[in-house]
């Protein structure tokens, strides 16, 4: 078989910390059209967590896909209602906004279990509009479902992943699982042959371990068409606790050694899929882009 393509990046491209002066873009790259051109110069692929907290439009991709190079790779993090978060009411398009009951307008944060369906489903459909910019640019790679920690095992919430890929009939989904639950004993493996039957991608996690909330390294791929890796850190004093900032729960520099250990579970996933895709999600500063970097240099020798 041949192997399949490798693509390394981050998250987060316009993280405060990342931006700051003298960090990772060149003095003078202010504009978000210049920092999306400088980072696509280093990088194929980038994964947009902004779609998470309000909903994306197609002028927004439109200008991503004009901005990118040929082969660059947009992987799409998924808006918290279509993966049972909480939301503000206040970031929502206006219309759906109007069309909440008063009460609810007004709250701050309301989980997605509270939201009338009709809204859901306005917000699926909003989304995967948002994204035909960028699919017809043939630069679309997945939607990253990132599930809560509360979202266990049960076959309620199995059918509701199979109904989102569903929903994103045409677009490739990403699967990433934070409920230990699902790694444990014997549903592990049949967590596994579950993705694997709907030939729904996996991600696999790199994140602190021995935690309540920790997610081990499973390797894994159950589509032939895509495996994800997902780097989160290593920083375990803050993995469990609120942070004023995500920058501050993700600081984590991986070392050379600790990147070694993934190269052969990548390259092994290059073998059993025709797309890897490398994030590095420890969005602090430079700690991603020098960490993808490394990590490309390490996987083309």
């Amino acid at each position: 078989m041949t192997e399949g393509s490798i693509h390394v990046g981050i998250s987060a491209w316009t993280e405060p910390t990342l931006v700051a002066a003298g960090v990772f873009y060149p003095e003078g790259t202010s504009s978000a059209e210049a920092r999306l051109r400088y980072y696509a110069s280093r990088f194929g692929l980038v994964e947009a967590d902004s779609p998470f907290y309000a909903l994306p439009t197609p002028d927004l991709t439109s200008r991503w896909a004009e901005r990118t190079p040929p082969g660059f790779v947009f992987d799409v993090k998924a808006h918290a209602l279509m993966t049972g978060h909480a939301t503000d009411p206040a970031r929502l398009p206006r219309a759906l906004r109007d069309a909440l009951p008063p009460a609810l307008a007004r709250e701050r944060r309301v989980r997605a279990v509270d939201f009338p369906p009709e809204i859901v489903d306005e917000a699926w459909r909003l989304f995967a509009h948002a994204l035909e910019p960028l699919r017809e640019a043939g630069k679309l790679g997945a939607v990253l479902l990132q599930y809560p920690p509360w979202f266990g095992p049960t076959r309620e919430n199995a059918a509701r992943i199979v109904q989102a890929g569903e929903r994103l009939a045409g677009v490739r989904p990403a699967i990433e699982l934070r409920h230990a639950g699902w790694f444990e004993g014997r549903v592990g493996a049949r967590t596994i042959e579950f993705l694997r039957e709907h030939a729904l991608p996996f991600v696999m996690v790199d994140e602190p371990q021995g935690l309540p909330n920790s997610v081990p390294p499973v390797h894994a791929v159950t589509s032939p068409a895509l495996a994800v890796v997902r780097f989160h850190g290593r920083r375990a004093e803050t993995w469990a606790r609120s942070t004023a900032t995500a920058a501050e729960r993700f600081r984590y520099l991986y070392d050379d050694a600790e990147l070694r250990e993934w190269v052969a579970p990548i390259r092994d996933a290059a073998n059993a899929a025709s797309a890897v895709h490398v994030v590095f999600n420890n969005c602090y500063a430079n700690y991603a882009t020098t960490n993808a970097l490394e990590m490309g240099a390490l996987l083309a020798r």
